[in-house]
């Protein structure tokens, strides 16, 4: 059987093979997918261990006794979001994530929730991640604290601007950061276990919250603090088409290195917090204290530092590669406008990344880029996404039932349980704080997916579409084309719409402010001879737009094509010589679902006479006037009256 290619001439083919391997340089790699998709998890280190130990200090020096253990549970539902993930990557490789598995085994409302908690948390990871950065950086540097706002907004558009070169620009861009940050903390675990103790001794703890024990609620509430740092697990499965061929393969294997680096460095740091026994400490960050205890105050300190502050500002970077695709494939569904489906160069879904960067600088705006206000708000979306998503791939073993389907559908109902449980306690914890702002935000963007949706299948059966429509005939067609007067323009209208249709009908609006000249044009257009028939219409209300429109409507031809002669300015400025009534017409009639065709005649105007000599006259000897007749949108040479 012949192939589709072996009918394609070498030349398309080869013009083919060229845009796939065009294309091929701007989609990532594995460690390229780790930098352009897992700076959020990997960021993440900096305040998930912190937020364990927070959970935990209460209860004493015996309460961070049992920061590795609670942090080793982390890392064991790591480890199954991980295997659950590249399973949801092999099984779906189109993208979506947690909206795809949730919608094909849950049903559309499932997976409109998914897509919504996905949304949400992509925007606020990157309004956290920009403040986070922005907030290091003004505790090291006290005097740039009232630049807050402006310091987000820079560092926001700094990301964004680099995420419209394509995803696989930026993370060429951010790869060095990463690469500088993971082995600097790689460097504090391993010099701060060998040498057992804090170089220096570090600050005395504040002072404690509470006495309570060690008790099952403190352990789980340690836990659900700590299961923020699992947030940006989900993105390289929800971006698995940004990768090369084959992109589910390369997509699995960088799941599996951001899982391997963040488990061992939250193992790492926890075991390192216990070594140390390091408590919270006022306007200290628990990283900070780990690595003034490994390295001192010296140079590495300062790198180290500065590291986590350009990691934490970029992390907003996995929002800028999962979230464009997620909106992507939503509109492939109809759930999100077309624009969102739409790919410039470099494979940049455009509308994606700057709907994300808006949303995310009036988040900035609004909270004034204070961590406070943000953070109440961050991490409870994506639980339910893993929730859903789980839950999902449990539905899809026990319909399926592949090879070795026993053991994943126990791993993915594990995960769903723990995961579901996470969500609870943590929107519980987090509820007062800020957020009860996500929960009712979620329904309201599921109810805006569904009204798009509801939207777009009203404009289908309008159209028909998914039945065969009435097969097309030929028929007499009569093409308009307003007029102004006698000028080359004209002449090119006319030539252009004899060749579309049987009949052209040349049609002049008379004003009654000019009188005289319709009857003159009237004349002229007799002189000249142009086997076209002029029809004068008398101006109606609205101008000459809504008048054309009438007049066409009142024929009730079955088909008219209007033709609107406009002219193109040599020079930008020149567009203010002309009253733009070419548009209006166009407007006026494609009201009336008549096809408008819009002729742009290039203006190349001749060199100026000399001074001494009369300006060149028109047909009838006037003088050149631009723009004779207020409603004209072309220069046109005729008598002033």
């Amino acid at each position: 059987m012949a192939t589709e290619s072996a009918d394609k001439p070498p030349s398309v083919l080869a013009r083919t093979g060229a845009v796939a391997r065009g294309e091929h340089r701007f989609r990532l790699g594995v460690l390229t997918g780790v930098a352009a998709l897992g700076l959020d998890a990997l960021a993440s280190v900096s305040y998930g261990p912190e937020q364990v130990v927070f959970g935990l200090a209460d209860a004493g020096a015996a309460g961070v006794a049992w920061t590795l253990p609670v942090t080793a549970a982390i890392v064991g539902l790591l480890a199954l979001l991980v295997l659950a993930y590249r399973q949801v990557i092999t099984a779906y490789p189109d993208g979506g994530g947690a909206y795809t598995v949730s919608r094909r085994n849950l049903g559309q409302r499932a997976g409109l929730v998914a897509a919504a908690s996905l949304i949400i948390d992509y925007v606020l990871n990157a309004a956290v991640s920009v403040a986070a950065g922005v907030a290091a950086l003004t505790s090291a540097v006290p005097a740039l604290l009232p630049w807050t706002t402006e310091l987000c907004l820079l560092a926001l558009a700094v990301i964004t601007l680099v995420n419209l070169r394509g995803v696989a620009a930026s993370a060429r861009a951010f790869a060095l950061p990463a690469v500088v940050f993971v082995v600097a903390l790689v460097g504090v675990v391993v010099v701060g276990l060998v040498r057992g103790a804090p170089l220096t001794p570090l600050p005395a703890p504040g002072p404690a919250h509470g006495t309570a024990g060690v008790g099952l609620l403190l352990i789980v509430a340690a836990f659900a603090n700590g299961c923020s740092a699992l947030t940006g697990v989900e993105a390289i499965a929800n971006a698995t088409p940004a990768f090369r061929s084959p992109a589910p393969r390369r997509a699995a294997r960088a799941e599996a290195v951001l899982g391997l680096l963040l488990g061992g460095l939250l193992l790492g740091l926890a075991a390192l917090v216990e070594r140390f026994d390091v408590r919270p400490v006022e306007g200290r960050t628990l990283l900070s204290l780990l690595v003034e205890g490994s390295f001192g105050t010296g140079i590495g300190y300062l790198v180290v530092q500065l590291a986590t502050v350009t990691l934490l500002a970029l992390a907003a970077n996995t929002s800028f590669g999962g979230l464009p695709v997620l909106a992507a494939r939503l509109s492939r569904d109809h759930f999100l406008p077309h624009a969102f489906g739409l790919r410039a160069d470099r494979l940049v879904h455009r509308a994606g990344v700057l709907v994300l960067a808006a949303l995310s600088a009036v988040l900035l705006v609004a909270t004034g880029g204070r961590l406070d206000l943000l953070v109440p708000m961050f991490a409870i979306g994506v639980f339910v996404g893993f929730a859903l998503c789980q839950t999902g791939m449990t539905r899809h073993w026990l319909r399926t039932r592949g090879p070795g389907w026993r053991w994943r559908l126990a791993l993915n109902a594990t995960g769903a349980a723990l995961t579901a449980a996470c969500a609870v306690v943590v929107t519980a914890v987090k509820f007062t704080a800020g957020a009860w702002l996500v929960a009712v935000v979620l329904p309201l963007l599921v109810l805006l997916l569904t009204r798009v949706n509801r939207a777009y299948q009203a404009i289908g059966r309008a159209l028909g579409l998914g039945a065969p429509p009435e097969r097309p005939r030929r028929d007499e067609s009569v093409v308009v084309v307003p007029v102004t007067g006698l000028s080359v323009l004209t002449s090119r209208c006319l030539s252009t719409a004899m060749s579309l249709g049987e009949r052209v009908v040349a049609v002049h609006v008379v004003t009654g402010d000019v009188g005289p000249g319709a009857a003159e044009l009237q004349r002229e257009w007799e002189a000249w001879h142009p086997d076209v028939p002029l029809t004068l219409v008398e101006r109606g209300p609205g101008g000459v737009g809504p008048t054309i429109a009438r007049w066409v409507a009142a024929r009730q031809e079955r088909h008219v094509l209007v033709l609107v002669g406009e002219v193109r300015p040599r020079r930008w400025w020149h567009r203010a010589l002309h009253n733009g009534q070419g548009a209006a017409i166009a407007r006026a009639v494609g009201r009336l679902g008549v096809a408008v065709c819009r002729l742009q005649h290039p203006l190349h105007l001749p060199p100026a006479p000399p001074r001494s000599a009369p300006p060149r006259a028109a047909l009838t000897g006037s003088p050149v006037h631009p723009d004779v007749h207020p409603d004209d949108d072309e220069i046109v040479a005729r008598r002033s009256g």
